[in-house]
């Protein structure tokens, strides 16, 4: 075994032999008669979790893992069975993000545990029966009642459901003989808040149950697994990590990739041709398959695509034979499409996101992605749903639509066929999930200071929460702010700071718990007026709203408008200047961002794409060494090369590579002025670098800057007349405080008053349900948007505050990656290199045209980008000919 700190890689399975030794003899007769042969997840995990460790498994879709996980906990429970050591409550827990999934593995325990009963009463032995129960916001009170009386051995449930057991007096009693607890689809729970609340719930059960139960761990994607480790298992009272015993058998499906891209010449196809085309290769791809899952990036990209097959070939393409699947759509619709897909009915689905996990979804042949999935992670995770039975090969086609997603695509399957992951990043420090926490503590009993910290710091995401944070917050739950009283805040704890004691306070607070409890904010449409009259012309997602500033321009209906500001859940608008165009695309909120390290890995690409050029290789030589290195095809690796040999030879040899970032002073086609910033980083850390980078221009010219954010760099929009020191804003980018410069742009945006809301409503500051009523949105944002103000005035370092600027600068943008490439320009391991163009260059096309992705648009945006490269071409020719 490969040893790091407590946790240690098992590089060796164990033999079949020793693996079903670990079974009861009933227990290993059924799984003979049921299964060949043991997957390469259960032939670590059955001895393993025999023995009593905690384990983490990261395998693919199909291998097994949810009998990985559940068969050794099935032998332990029914030997104790046998004799008669069992009682009436919970043994083992579940825990998956998805409703779905938790009724998908009731289903599948149901089997082994009804014939493994039938083979040990052949065998002469009597069995009692293995009670299994789901428990979620679906379930039933009369249900809930029966599990009351009857608890189930086995309890499915989700993060928010378990937070409300630990709570719930009675059942709470039941939960205190636990052995077991299984996080599934860990990798989707970690990166998030509702995995900061399940790592406090599984540490106030350890509390309740008094002693280690074993934790399992089970994902499909995970890295580094040490860190996935560490978020499982948590820390002991002495500050040592929990030793966990570390499985990764996630590469042991074969991949079978391809990079596709609709047209041959991908520059010079209209809009209309390459819609067309991409709806002509679907049609073959689905065609020569059997059954294909379909991913887009957006819920309306899914919707488009659904209905262009069924236009084009409704003899082959209706209701019987394709469905939609997202998160917009009913419960009732999206269980008719898993189902009918469980029975092979469908030809294809069409998803966005919802069918990324490991809900049991049949048999997929073929995985196919339209445009960038932006991370190496999220394209394993979505290709492996193919190939749903043990053995199979997973089979993906990536569908690039522009120069940008074919690089990107290129790069992120040649990873993958690498095994090369991106990092999971777990948030640390959440204060409003621990608000909620605080609350439920303080409802089972009266809590030493001490004693409670002494717990939050077990998890994970808390261990290096300070104890002034902790009592900050223990202040603000105890209503020790009489200004938030006379806003109807009311404190929810006591707290007594000479004896560090905390414990409940009133009668409702039991009820706000439940009824507020969980991390998921209440998403809700905003009504768009337009100025001067208010007259209402439409809506967007709230999350484009809070991605606005004042003066951007974006699409609605097919018309442009520019935002002025927003009140409550309304959004006031204003027509723009003539020839404008748009500066966010109305698809950006729901936009995946690219991965920091597959930026990265893009750079290294283009560095020795670079190398290739200054070595003499005629194109023949480059694209053939394409070919070898990625899984593309001949016309696609030409586009690459013609890609970046033009801006090679027009920017005189100015390719960033690794460590560099080009900037580009230019004016488009329209005579727009922009200081283009080549810097391949991912829009999450481009948010932050652009913000600075727009105060500091901001400030040296006295007047405001447009910004533009793609994956690949940014764009400041300068007014004509200005003059910027580019040199001196470099300067200033690189030492700057970036972190309270940031804070200072953020406190008057959008975003601000709308993640305020959500902490706020997770911390119990505003309540999103009371004594039954639901609060609107509209009326959640309005008491945000006044508390916000009030307590500024309190304390400026107001634990909802805190956790508001956290959450922004640290899971919406990248905050400390930003810091990073700010210390490398510091330190000069990146190097700068400026330029002053007549036409953008063909790396800055993408980011200055960022139109709307809506077909009205799409020709337009075809027409100026193919504008731009003409212009690029024009200038390379001149200079050839001088």
């Amino acid at each position: 075994m490969t040893q790091v700190a407590a946790y240690s890689f098992v590089d060796k399975p164990f033999s079949d032999e020793e693996s079903l030794a670990a079974l009861e003899s009933y227990v290993r007769e059924w799984f003979m008669r049921t299964f060949k042969e043991l997957t390469p997840p259960q032939r670590y995990s059955f001895k393993l979790i025999a023995d009593g460790h905690n384990v983490i498994i990261t395998a693919p879709t199909g291998s097994g893992k949810t009998l990985a996980g559940f068969m050794s906990i099935l032998s332990k429970l029914f030997k104790m069975g046998e004799q008669r050591q069992l009682t009436e409550s919970v043994y083992c827990i579940y825990v998956s993000p998805l409703k779905a999934l938790d009724n998908d593995v009731k289903k599948n325990l149901m089997q082994p545990l009804i014939e493994i009963r039938e083979i040990a009463a052949e065998m002469g032995i009597e069995l009692p029966e293995i009670k299994i129960a789901v428990r979620t916001s679906d379930v039933a009170g009369s249900e809930k009642q029966r599990q009351l009386k009857e608890p189930p051995h086995i309890l499915i449930t989700t993060p928010e459901s378990l937070a409300i057991l630990l709570n719930a007096p009675k059942f709470a009693e039941k939960l205190r003989t636990v052995q077991w607890v299984i996080v599934d689809e860990i990798h989707e729970l970690a990166g998030s808040k509702r995995g900061a609340h399940l790592s406090l719930s599984l540490e106030r059960l350890r509390e309740a149950v008094g002693k280690d139960f074993i934790r399992i761990g089970l994902g499909a994607t995970l890295h580094p697994l040490e860190e996935a480790a560490r978020f499982l298992v948590g820390y002991d009272d002495t500050g040592r990590p929990r030793p966990c015993k570390i499985v990764d058998v996630t590469w042991y499906k074969p991949l079978q990739l391809m990079v596709k891209t609709p047209v041959k010449d991908i520059v010079h196809a209209s809009a209309d041709e390459i819609n067309e085309a991409l709806y002509r290769l679907l049609d073959k791809l689905i065609t020569k398959h059997r059954t294909t899952l379909i991913f887009t990036n957006t819920r309306s990209g899914t919707e488009r695509v659904v209905y262009n097959l069924k236009e084009r070939w409704p003899d082959k393409y209706n209701d019987s034979t394709i469905g939609a699947h997202h998160g917009s759509l009913s419960r009732e619709i999206r269980l008719d499409i898993e189902d009918r897909l469980k029975r092979g009915e469908l030809k294809a689905v069409v998803c966005s996101t919802s069918l990324e996990l490991g809900i049991d979804v049949g048999y997929i042949d073929l995985v196919v992605q339209v445009g960038s999935p932006k991370s190496i992670t999220r394209a394993v995770q979505r290709i492996g749903r193919s190939g749903h039975r043990f053995g199979d090969t997973a089979r993906g086609v990536i569908i690039a639509m522009d120069r940008d997603d074919i690089v990107e695509c290129a790069v992120m399957l040649k990873c993958a066929l690498e095994r090369r992951l991106d990092e999971i990043k777990i948030p640390t420090n959440c204060l409003d999930v621990l608000a909620q926490h605080i609350v439920g503590m303080a409802l089972t009993r009266k809590w030493s200071v001490d004693e409670a910290f002494r717990l939050v710091r077990r998890s994970y995401n808390y261990r290096y929460l300070d104890k002034e944070t902790f009592i900050s917050l223990l202040k603000y739950l105890a209503g020790h702010y009489a200004e938030l009283e006379d806003r109807s805040v009311y404190g929810k704890i006591w707290f007594d700071e000479k004896n560090m004691m905390f414990g409940k306070r009133g009668k409702y607070t039991r009820i706000i718990y439940y009824l507020n409890i969980g991390t998921i904010p209440d998403e809700v449409k905003v009504d768009v007026y337009l100025l001067p009259d208010k007259r209402y012309i439409g809506s967007i997602e709230e999350e484009f709203l809070e991605r606005l500033r004042p003066g951007d321009i974006f699409v609605l209906g097919g018309r442009m408008y520019r935002f002025r500001y927003a009140r409550s859940m309304s959004c006031y608008v204003e027509k723009p200047p003539k020839d404008s165009l748009p500066t966010i695309p109305a698809w950006f909120s729901e936009l995946l961002p690219l991965s920091f390290e597959l930026a990265l890995e893009i750079q290294d690409f283009r560095e020795e794409f670079k190398a290739t050029l200054q070595a003499g290789k005629t194109k023949k030589e480059i694209v053939a060494w394409l070919l070898r290195r990625f899984p593309i095809e001949r016309h696609t690796a030409e586009a690459i090369y013609n890609y970046y040999r033009e801006h090679y030879r027009y920017t005189g040899g100015k390719l960033p590579g690794r460590d560099e970032i080009l900037i580009e002073t230019t004016s488009d086609l329209q005579e727009r002025r922009f200081i283009v910033f080549h810097a391949l980083y991912g829009r999450r850390v481009n948010d932050a670098l652009s913000r600075a980078a727009a105060i500091l221009t901001s400030d040296q010219i006295g007047r405001n800057v447009g910004v533009i954010v793609s994956d690949n760099g940014f764009a400041l929009h300068i007014p004509q007349d200005a003059r910027v020191d580019v040199e001196r804003l470099l300067r200033e980018l690189a030492s700057c405080d970036l972190e309270e410069l940031l804070k200072r742009n953020i406190r008057r945006t959008e975003m601000m008053k709308r993640r305020f809301r959500h902490c706020a409503a997770r911390s119990f500051l505003i309540l999103r349900n009371y004594k039954g009523y639901k609060i609107s949105v509209s009326k959640q944002q309005t008491n945000a948007q006044t508390l916000l103000n009030v307590c500024e005035e309190v304390n400026p370092n107001f634990p909802v505050i805190v956790e508001t600027y956290r959450e922004i600068l640290r899971d919406v943008m990248d905050l400390e990656r930003a810091k990073l490439v700010q210390e490398w320009l510091r330190t000069g391991r990146v190097k700068s290199m400026l330029i002053k163009t007549e036409v953008p260059t063909p790396l800055a096309h993408n980011l200055i045209v960022l139109g709307d992705a809506d077909i009205v648009l799409m020709e337009d945006r075809k027409k100026r980008l193919l504008q731009l490269h003409e212009a690029v071409m024009r200038k390379i020719r001149l200079a050839a000919r001088s």
